[in-house]
């Protein structure tokens, strides 16, 4: 069997993309994915810069890029969206993809490709699902909640993605403990070194099933 060919699609600084393609250089041959092309959704993303670097051909489809600024700029957040989800898919049949990993993608993918990649898409959440999952929560707003909440323990969640946002199966998470004046900042450092391992862990999963 030859290896996973995967997508990541992204949206900034690539940190979790980054973890993807260090396990892939320091496995070599050994491992059992190959990341062929990286989708941003945000033309300024640092996570474009780190694909060049490892030699990854990347796209953007932002809804600027795939509708023209004007459209973009009169059309709903639910049509933006499936534009997006739309010009993404016709990437990743381009490039033969086989399975999706959205590392920090703010995009919510809908449409076609949810079908195309069912059970192929896994996504990582900055906290403890079902706990502060859905619409408008993604970084910093998700540790600021957690903090506010009071609750003892955060982390990561790596799961498989549906038609419900933040609602598929959940196949890894990581944990962390809050702790006492911890700001939105200081809880990220903790968690992201576990986002790190999971995602490769989620991919690997792929990789098994």
């Amino acid at each position: 069997m030859g290896k996973l060919k995967t997508a990541v699609l992204v949206s900034g600084g690539g940190t979790n993309l980054q973890a993807l393609i260090d396990y892939e250089k320091e496995q070599g041959e050994e491992c059992p994915y190959e990341i062929v092309l990286v989708i941003s959704d945000h033309k300024d993303a640092y996570a474009l810069e780190r694909a060049g670097k490892a030699g990854i051909p990347f796209t953007i489809r932002s809804p600027y890029s795939v509708l023209g600024k004007e459209t973009a700029l009169n059309s709903t957040r639910d049509e933006k969206r499936l534009a997006v989800s739309n010009a993404m898919l016709e990437d990743c049949k381009n490039f033969g993809v086989q399975a999706i990993v959205e590392a920090g993608c703010l995009t919510v993918l809908s449409g076609d490709i949810l079908d195309y990649y069912e059970n192929r898409i896994i996504n990582l959440h900055p906290a403890l699902l079902p706990k502060f999952g859905g619409v408008g929560m993604w970084g910093h707003a998700v540790h600021e909640a957690v903090i506010n909440s009071g609750e003892k323990e955060s982390g990561c969640t790596i799961h498989l993605v549906t038609k419900e946002c933040d609602g598929g199966k959940i196949l890894i998470q990581k944990k962390v403990p809050v702790l006492e004046g911890d700001t939105p900042d200081s809880l990220y450092e903790r968690i992201a070194p576990e986002e790190h391992k999971a995602i490769v862990e989620g991919l690997l999963y792929l990789c098994n099933h």
